[in-house]
């Protein structure tokens, strides 16, 4: 099961009992993955639809504690792709139906008492900060996902309206958060990528126990990046220790092929026969076993001055 599916399976089993929360809740739904179905003489039909089996049990629940309504539930077999089970709910007695499309804002009247459908969140639904939590909550159950946080840091809202996307946005980032909104083909969808941003609207959602293993994902991770840039550094210092070390017995080899190191100042020869002795010691171990010892500024430029001895050899025998 994925992390998007666990993650919802959790959201499914929260005990809402304020009708306020409820009728948020089931606005984001309706908005996410129901669809209305107008027929003959005005009636009006109201369906879900989703392949999570713990959301069309939600989404039942939801509709009986707070409208007492029939519901119809079909099950159906989705033939494309992974041909999981699709379930259908319908609530069809269209005073119901209309009913709950009013309540949630879904539908309205416009001037001439024509009801019409409206996009946008009915501030109403949304005054209170428990109830922007239960619409949150909602809408990542009708149509949001969250990656896998052990590849990437991912979670988003896919709806088809722009006036929604706009709304929830902003009803988002109402919480401090930043999520931001891209047009997918015709879709609009809200997304974070923010590791710290995902967590902080999972807990407002009430996702908790998704949030904790996202949370123990984001430590492990970053413990494994701070290892990571540990050995590298230590790698590339150890290199770079190897690399000069080779160059300094290359020049003192020269040296001593060309004019022999014992016709060298004697703390030139000193460094050069301690070096030729301990090829892979530091700069500070050179400097104490040295007698008297010196620090390693002083081992640098005694070796850089052999350098310089080598160079000026090599331009001779040009």
């Amino acid at each position: 099961m994925s992390f998007s599916s666990k993650t919802k399976n959790e959201l499914s089993r929260i005990q809402t009992d304020n009708s306020c929360c409820i009728l948020a809740e089931l606005a984001a739904l309706i908005r996410m993955s129901g669809s209305i179905q107008i027929s003959g003489l005005g009636r009006v039909n109201l369906k879900f639809t989703t392949e999570n089996a713990a959301i069309a049990r939600r989404i039942f629940s939801l509709l009986k504690s707070l409208y007492n309504v029939n519901t119809e539930v079909m099950v159906r077999k989705n033939k494309q792709l992974k041909k999981n089970n699709n379930y259908l709910m319908i609530v069809s007695n269209s005073k119901d139906a209309e009913k709950i499309l009013i309540d949630t804002g879904v539908l309205k009247k416009d001037s001439k008492q024509h009801y019409v459908i409206n996009y946008g969140i009915t501030k109403d639904l949304v005054s209170n900060r428990c109830c922007k939590r239960a619409y949150i909550r909602g809408a990542f159950l009708g149509g949001g996902s969250i990656s896998n946080p052990e590849k990437t840091y991912h979670l988003e809202f896919v709806t088809h309206s722009q006036q929604h996307s706009e709304d929830l946005s902003q009803l988002i980032n109402s919480f401090g958060l930043n999520s931001k909104i891209v047009l997918r083909k015709e879709s609009y969808v809200v997304y974070l990528k923010e590791g710290e941003q995902i967590v902080d609207l999972l807990n407002i959602i009430e996702a908790h126990s998704a949030l904790l293993k996202l949370e123990d994902i984001r430590i492990l991770k970053e413990v494994r990046n701070n290892v990571n840039r540990i050995v590298n550094c230590e790698t590339a210092n150890l290199e770079k220790t190897i690399n000069a070390s080779l160059r300094q017995i290359h020049n003192i080899e020269y040296i001593d092929k060309v004019i022999g190191i014992d016709n060298l100042p004697e703390n030139l020869v000193d460094i050069a026969r301690l070096r030729l002795l301990h090829r892979d010691a530091s700069l500070k171990e050179l400097g104490m076993m040295l007698n008297p010892t010196i620090g390693k500024s002083g081992v640098n430029h005694r070796l850089r001055k052999l350098e310089e001895i080598a160079e000026q050899l090599r331009e001779r025998r040009k």
